[in-house]
């Protein structure tokens, strides 16, 4: 059971939606930061007094100020906390509404959930909460839900194919180095096809779009 919620947000209107929303479920300590710094101490501190937090809430981002801060920002803040506390849950609450993007974070720092600020955003933190209390994952956005077992999954070959494409090789060099070291499938048909999947499921005009994509996503 959830006893225990640090929740890292820099602006006050959001904090107190989020307060509010974990009152309603009744969680017995609920501490706030207005800086990811600020977040890691208090993680630090709980950890030390043998009293550790059950689930941190953060944005990704943080406007900066006059304040110097080692950690730039959400994404910063996770990794550092999982680093002091591996099994400290974490639900990312943000703008953030790539579909991709939003699978890298599971993917990369292990998150338990996401929930895109927006319209009905403290009805999907509260389910979130929920879902992550027993110990299920939760995905949410404006558009659409899905379970992180339905996100798209890159295989080796599809990372080979686009890493060959993302150093300048034509689609005909690409088949080339295929054939030379017997990946399969290698034809050029083969490869079209595949890369209009991808192309697809990440929701890109064009190859050119994708590579940027997967690239920004720190996939390759």
């Amino acid at each position: 059971m959830l006893k225990k919620i640090l929740i890292s947000e820099d602006f006050d209107s959001y904090n107190i939606g989020i307060k509010k929303t974990v009152e309603e479920l009744k969680i017995p300590i609920i501490d706030q930061a207005f800086y990811c710094d600020d977040a890691l101490l208090k993680i630090k501190r709980a950890i030390m007094d043998h009293d550790p937090y059950d689930l941190l809430i953060t944005d990704l981002s943080f406007a900066s100020d006059y304040r110097e801060q080692k950690l730039e920002g959400g994404e910063d803040l996770i990794l550092a906390a999982k680093n002091e506390q591996p099994d400290l849950k974490v639900i990312v609450f943000s703008i953030e509404n790539r579909f991709h993007k939003i699978k890298s974070m599971f993917d990369r720092y292990k998150i338990n959930g996401f929930v895109t600020k927006g319209r009905n955003d403290t009805k999907e933190l509260h389910k979130a909460i929920i879902s992550v209390n027993q110990n299920k994952t939760y995905i949410s956005n404006d558009n659409y839900k899905t379970s992180q077992n339905n996100l798209y999954e890159l295989s080796e070959y599809d990372i080979n194919l686009l890493k060959l494409l993302s150093k300048g090789n034509t689609q005909k060099e690409v088949e080339q180095h295929l054939k030379e070291n017997q990946i399969v499938p290698n034809s050029e048909s083969s490869i079209e096809k595949r890369l209009a999947l991808l192309r697809a499921s990440f929701n890109a005009k064009d190859t050119k779009q994708l590579l940027s994509l997967i690239i920004e996503l720190g996939i390759i």
